[in-house]
């Protein structure tokens, strides 16, 4: 184990479902490192955040089994698609300053067309990128070419989306849209996300990852954290597993989509952007968006009038969604999920933002061991609600 808790040593009622230990440290302790142990996760680093506040942050784990160096709130990893709240932050940011519309054509902005081949007439708008409603899909053989095993990618993410969507590109086909109006119908596209972090990118004459490191990153000293192996401290970076009977370390990787799942931070980074959307856009004093900006990501986008026709917006199974900012839970909880080859991510909050819980974990089990990562952050989700309630009181 390493790293912090606070409010250590009170006792509570137990989590979990498990009989209270004496204290809160040995409640979260001995529940997690049980499930890790049932579903042979490797590392993992959580925190817990109160009111806006990180009241409780730890590691479990190792970052590097072979040479047992433990999982700490300050190990960096690769985060999956909770990466997409940070290219939201970032169109977010864009929109603020004049550059981009969320209604916009997204036409407007690129050197290469991008239409739907059965709709070729309507226009697809950022809004419907980052609601995922823009009739783009993911097409399995070429995004799997994406991953770059090893490194960073040797493609850039112009030269992937060129040839993704532009006629006469080599991975250019029909098949990479849906026979479904744009707007119309929900479907989660990376490559749609990939695609709104490149009309950033061209916007605002600035390569993406340097404009999210100086409007993001830097404001808010996330200083462990970047899009690419080589913006990162690798000596700090945790090794990803594959749990198959034993857990086994694979290569770490590049994508050439990678604002669609890229980034690499820490838990203690991440603590502070998660804390800044939730508190209107700033952090310890320092603003990355304004109030209005963060109001208009995160409200949920869909409505009666612009209903995805194979979304609920009400009753159990409900959805919604924000700009690039998800619902979980019917509608109970806001935020977005992450996962990829060895990781699973986990970042949400309820509704009033009130209490927020993170969860990075560094291997991927099999199937018949994947609820364990549910059942940890609902471990940590009820801590979070005991320690508000103490924080209340």
């Amino acid at each position: 184990m390493a790293g912090s808790v606070l409010l250590a040593g009170q006792a509570i009622a137990g989590v979990g479902g498990q009989p209270a230990p004496t204290t809160l440290q040995d409640s979260i302790d001995r529940t997690i490192e049980r499930r890790m142990q049932e579903a042979r996760i490797v590392g993992l680093g959580a925190a817990i955040i109160v009111n806006r506040k990180v009241v409780w942050t730890k590691g479990y784990g190792f970052a590097d089994k072979e040479r047992a160096r433990p999982f700490r709130p300050n190990t960096i990893m690769n985060i999956g698609s909770i990466s997409k709240t940070i290219t939201g932050a970032a169109l977010m940011r864009a929109v603020q300053d004049g550059k981009l519309s969320l209604d916009d054509d997204i036409n407007k902005h690129l050197p290469f067309k991008v239409a739907n081949p059965y709709f070729p007439n309507e226009s697809i708008t950022l809004r419907q990128l980052a609601t995922h409603t823009s009739s783009i899909k993911d097409r399995g053989s070429v995004y799997a070419g994406a991953y770059h095993f090893g490194r960073d990618s040797p493609e850039t993410l112009g030269e992937f989306l060129h040839d993704y969507f532009a006629s006469g590109g080599k991975n250019y086909s029909k098949e990479n849209f849906l026979d479904a109006k744009p707007g119309r119908h929900r479907e989660y596209s990376n490559i749609a996300a990939a695609l709104a972090g490149y009309i950033v990118e061209l916007a605002v004459g600035e390569k993406f990852n340097a404009y999210t490191r100086r409007t993001i990153f830097a404001p808010l000293r996330m200083d462990d954290t970047g899009w690419l192996m080589s913006e990162v401290d690798l000596t700090r970076h945790s090794n990803l597993y594959i749990a198959q009977g034993l857990a086994l370390p694979i290569e770490l990787y590049g994508l050439s989509t990678y604002p669609d799942g890229g980034l690499r931070t820490s838990v203690e980074d991440l603590s502070r952007f998660f804390i800044a959307l939730l508190n209107d856009g700033a952090f310890d004093g320092v603003r990355i968006l304004q109030k209005n900006s963060v109001d208009e990501m995160l409200r949920f986008q869909y409505s009666g009038a612009n209903r995805p026709d194979n979304v609920e917006l009400s009753g159990a199974g409900s959805v919604n969604s924000g700009i690039f900012w998800a619902t979980k839970e019917s509608l109970t909880r806001i935020g977005h999920n992450g996962a990829d080859p060895g990781l699973v991510t986990m970042m949400l909050s309820d509704v009033d933002k009130q209490i927020g819980v993170i969860l990075f974990v560094n291997t991927a089990t099999r199937q018949e061991d994947g609820a364990a990562y549910g059942a940890i952050f609902d471990d940590l989700w009820e801590l979070g609600v005991y320690l508000r309630r103490v924080a209340v009181n």
